[in-house]
């Protein structure tokens, strides 16, 4: 088995996560069709087993053997995916499973594929019992289901226990049937067309059932092998390995959002900068897909339980036509969002670097100020190396772009890189070395050794006061270039806690499909991995992005954050005195502005909803929550309105509440910090 080395490490967020678009098929939800036999694994499948786990064990980062350890997280893996909800499986299910717990190892290693499809198998039958008995109840729900009862059910699957028996199982499945039924109610969908859209969504799931063969079985068994190692170890078949090729050659169409399946749901990982997503702001990172409809008015169609590939389908279309996306927000995971995007092809030029001037009153000074937006770390490498002297790169744009500025006489530079999800890792590089003297930029290690990346070029192209401007968002090479202005103290790091994509994965061939595999770490030169930590900021912003659901440390089994050997590099005077200061002011200055006091309010009531662990299955109770929230969202957006002298609004809609507003409050906010860096740089002498 031969493996091709890559020739450039990009280490994009949106190329990484792209290859997670065809991750593992998700069936929390099957239709009633009969089982007639056990589905069983192909001898095909045996000889792959053997040679995919000879891969992870030979050339995966970690070093790992498969051992009894590996053998009992695969097991807790393969259960959470196939029911990560905890209402297929009984207490007793799961005790019987216990037998394989620490089998698995020598069956992988072995190619013995048995135990995992007869776990299947069993998931198999149990979900057509609960789909059976779910249409049972849609057929009479207005009759004999009870809305007005004193009835709640857990929401959050970790608080969940495994039921005891059948009948406890029936009695979940009903409380979810419920909780759907208000949830359309909610959503205003009238009463008359509850139950033909339940029964769509539940035949459709039907025919998604149909499809299962033992090619689905084993890659969602494999995948949760390669989960043991690390969330970014894939394995695609040959079908997932073609729709995989398709999606990247087709990636920047469509409405340019990075999909990818959590469980039974089409999770938003990332928009793609510049893209119709982006630029409508009514979709962000973390937000759920549960339906997806064509044109203004076409039917939305249930994407749960769908494969991502199919979801993918549904999404992209012509461009300047509509989709219609039925969500589940990241900042109100109680309520469910239809929103509308226009169709586009992400325009190149759009993602390119472009710079901004602007003029500051502060204190009774003017501050002339240059921004530069960088959306990713592009380079056009066909062109570099066919050696045309004219490619098209970020550190080339950035160079031009820095030149005008200071023909323009700017008191300071702001490198805006939020949302920036990396690129390629030779322009991290270079861009570094636009900034410093010369020295080490990063270091990238593997099982076998460490190298450096450096910049030997001693010119500096930009020497006034720096500020790079992060957030959750800016992952890979973004980290990569902070980490670097931050461990030389040649600028300071401000926003929010970065991605934490600290890590290198290649795709390898592996007979018929591909093997994508974590084969190197990320160090910043001062030791510190980017790796779940990300970056953290030197002054730090209120965090627009759920934490707990975005970023690389929301992910099973990432990669821990860790440290090794510090590299030799001469850095700047040190910066922390400033940055004291610099936060002390910037403190005080929250306290009254009216921008910052209303992300607070609104990260808090985001907060509230999502750290609900239940939810009340009594329908005016749920009404009442709604209108309640709905108030507290009004009275706090004309509060601001009125506070930046708007008029005030009636209702809530998809105009209102921009990300784009919530990333100028950052923004200003940041200009006010760079005033206050320029004046304590000059007052304290310091020099790049």
């Amino acid at each position: 088995m031969k493996f091709k080395k890559t020739r450039h490490i990009c280490i994009s967020i949106l190329l990484k996560t792209l290859l997670s678009v065809i991750v593992f098929l998700s069936y929390s939800s099957f239709g009633w069709t009969k089982i007639t036999k056990p589905i069983l694994p192909t001898k095909e499948q045996s000889y792959q087993c053997v040679q995919i786990i000879k891969a992870l064990e030979r050339y995966h980062y970690l070093e790992k053997n498969l051992n009894d350890s590996m053998s009992s997280i695969i097991l807790d893996r393969y259960l959470k995916r196939l029911d990560p909800g905890r209402q297929l499986f009984t207490a007793i299910d799961v005790d019987a499973f216990k037998k394989y717990q620490y089998s698995f190892d020598n069956d992988l290693k072995k190619g013995h594929l048995k135990t995992a499809f007869t776990i299947f198998n069993l998931y198999m039958k149990r979900s057509k019992q609960r789909l059976e008995y779910i249409s049972s109840l849609i057929k009479t729900w207005k009759k004999n289901l009870d809305f007005t009862k004193t009835e709640s059910m857990i929401t959050d699957y970790d608080l969940r226990q495994w039921k005891n028996d059948k009948p406890a199982l029936s009695s979940l499945w009903e409380k979810e049937l419920k909780n759907h039924i208000i949830s359309l109610i909610l959503d205003d969908q009238d009463n008359s067309k509850i139950s033909d859209t339940l029964e769509k969504i539940y035949s459709n799931r039907l025919n998604r059932l149909l499809q299962t063969n033992s090619n689905d079985i084993f890659q969602i068994f494999m995948n949760s092998v390669t989960a043991s190692f690390d969330p970014h170890t894939q394995f695609f078949p040959p079908r997932a390995s073609e729709d995989f090729d398709i999606h990247m050659s087709l990636s920047l169409e469509g409405i340019g959002a990075v999909l990818q399946t959590e469980y039974e749901y089409t999770k938003v990982i990332r928009l793609i900068p510049k893209g119709p997503a982006d630029k409508s702001n009514l979709l962000m990172p973390g937000d759920k897909i549960i339906g997806v409809g064509q044109g203004k008015k076409g039917e939305i169609k249930d994407t749960i339980g769908q494969r991502i590939d199919n979801v993918v389908k549904l999404i992209r279309g012509p461009k300047n036509s509509f989709v219609r996306l039925k969500i589940i927000p990241a900042k109100k995971t109680n309520s469910i969002k239809t929103i509308q995007i226009k169709r586009d092809r992400v325009k190149l030029e759009e993602q390119s670097a472009k710079k901004n001037i602007i003029t500051i009153d502060y204190n009774h000074k003017a501050f002339k100020l240059g921004v530069i937006e960088i959306p990713n770390f592009y380079i056009d490498f066909n062109a570099y190396h066919r050696g045309d002297k004219d490619y098209k790169s970020t550190t080339k744009d950035v160079k031009k772009l820095l030149i005008e500025l200071k023909d323009e006489n700017i008191d300071g530079l702001i490198i805006d890189l939020r949302d920036n999800g990396g690129g390629s890792l030779k322009e991290a590089n270079q861009l570094t070395g636009l900034f410093i003297k010369k020295g080490p930029i990063v270091q990238i290690k593997t099982r076998y050794r460490t190298t450096r990346l450096y910049d030997d070029d001693p010119d500096i192209e930009y020497s006034g006061p720096l500020i790079v401007l992060i957030n959750r968002m800016s992952a890979s090479a973004s980290e990569i270039f902070a980490g670097a202005i931050k461990d030389y103290h040649r600028g300071v790091i401000v926003g929010t806690r970065s991605f934490g994509k600290g890590t290198v994965q290649e795709m390898q061939p592996l007979g018929k499909g591909k093997l994508k595999l974590t084969s190197a770490k990320f160090y910043r030169v001062s030791g510190e991995s980017t790796q779940n930590l990300g970056i953290v900021p030197d002054l730090k912003y209120p965090q627009l992005y759920n934490i707990e659901n975005t970023g690389e440390s929301s992910l099973d089994g990432a990669l821990p954050w860790d440290t090794t050997r510090k590299t030799a590099y001469n850095d700047y005077p040190s910066l922390s005195l400033i940055n004291k200061k610099l936060n002390a002011d910037y403190q005080k200055r929250a306290l009254k502005d009216s921008g910052l006091n209303y992300l607070k309010k609104r990260i808090k009531i985001a907060s509230r909803l999502n750290n609900q662990t239940s939810l009340s299955l009594n329908l005016d109770v749920r009404k009442s929550l709604k209108k309640q929230y709905e108030k507290l969202e009004i009275d706090l957006e004309n509060a601001y309105l009125k506070s930046i002298g708007k008029p005030s609004i009636e209702k809530l809609d998809q105009k209102d509440m921009k990300t784009d507003a919530f990333k100028k409050i950052l923004m200003d906010q940041t200009q006010l910090v760079m005033a206050d860096f320029i004046g304590l740089s000059n007052e304290r002498g310091f020099s790049w």
